[in-house]
């Protein structure tokens, strides 16, 4: 984010080193002001960066004294999808210069955390995630010591089944979460205002720890029907290593170009049919389940004897 009075960056490097590596999540907050510790506070909670190939997706909340309603509308929020971005970055500075009735607070999700997190093991899809990430934001806030009694959502999937989950981990706060909550209240609006413009300068300077370069250094929206997106896709792609990690690999766009166009990896488990086939046991056949009716063996005081069943007389 560009340089700005107010706001801290909390994370488990410093600022200087997050501006030369962008492989981590960065939570950025403004300062906090005694007038919302003190009073009952409206939060909203909305995120900008779900869709796109490349980038982090950011989630943002933004959080003011609900007796202080009539001030903070005539910032004139407005949902940041239907604003410019020098709009959204004159507003911006606007609630920077208003931390005596508000206060913000950003997370930065990266394109690695994001393409890790859905690929691993244990699939921890788009939704799970963001409402951690929505949680999260609350807690943290929470523990700033901010008064929170309401806190306004746009959903990610099921409103109803979202605003139960919210509510059974913030009883005391009244809950709402609704579709299109950034148009519909302007303290969704400001989160909402909060994330894209993190998010938009994070894409604009994002820096390459693969000191890769291009020949237009404009992405584009970075949602794959964008034409510069794919130029850049195109670009950027490595046959052997594949993608910057500017690139979210776990999307379908980033890796059916990996399947069609990368080198094919072989490893060592796929040698396994291959040395089966010339007579060379395989690792996992000594990891093969028992037979569960294994045949019994004969004591040796019957073998010996050379005893055997008899079946009739």
């Amino acid at each position: 984010m560009p340089e700005r009075r107010n706001y801290i960056v909390r994370q488990c490097m410093d600022q200087s080193k997050y501006e030369s590596d962008r492989s981590k999540n960065c939570l950025i907050e403004s300062s906090i002001s005694d007038h919302v510790k003190n009073e009952p506070c409206w939060l909203g909670i909305d995120e900008a960066g779900r869709g796109p190939v490349l980038g982090p997706m950011v989630y943002g909340t933004c959080y003011s004294p609900i007796s202080d309603k009539e001030r903070f509308s005539d910032l004139k929020f407005a949902d940041s999808k239907v604003l410019s971005e020098e709009q959204r970055e004159s507003i911006f500075s606007k609630m920077n210069e208003s931390l005596d009735i508000l206060g913000w607070m950003v997370e930065i999700l990266s394109p690695a955390y994001i393409s890790k997190s859905m690929l691993r093991r244990y699939k921890y899809n788009l939704n799970a995630l963001s409402h951690d990430c929505a949680i999260g934001l609350i807690k943290r806030v929470l523990e700033r010591g901010v008064n929170v009694t309401e806190v306004y959502v746009d959903t990610v999937g099921d409103p109803t089944k979202y605003q139960t989950k919210l509510k059974e981990i913030f009883p005391n706060i009244d809950v709402t979460v609704s579709k299109k909550a950034d148009s519909l209240f302007p303290i969704v609006s400001a989160a909402s205002i909060c994330a894209k413009v993190a998010r938009d300068q994070a894409v604009k300077n994002w820096v390459f720890m693969e000191q890769i370069s291009l020949e237009e250094p404009d992405y584009g929206s970075g949602y794959p029907g964008d034409p510069k997106t794919k130029k850049f896709l195109e670009q950027s792609f490595d046959k052997v290593f594949g993608f910057p990690s500017f690139v979210r690999f776990s999307w379908s766009t980033a890796s059916l170009i990996m399947d069609k166009d990368g080198v094919a990896v072989r490893w060592e488990d796929d040698d396994e049919d291959d040395a089966s086939s010339q007579g060379t046991p395989a690792l996992s056949h000594f990891f093969k389940k028992k037979d569960s009716k294994p045949e019994l063996t004969r004591h040796r005081f019957f073998s010996h004897r050379q005893l055997t069943h008899v079946t009739s007389i």
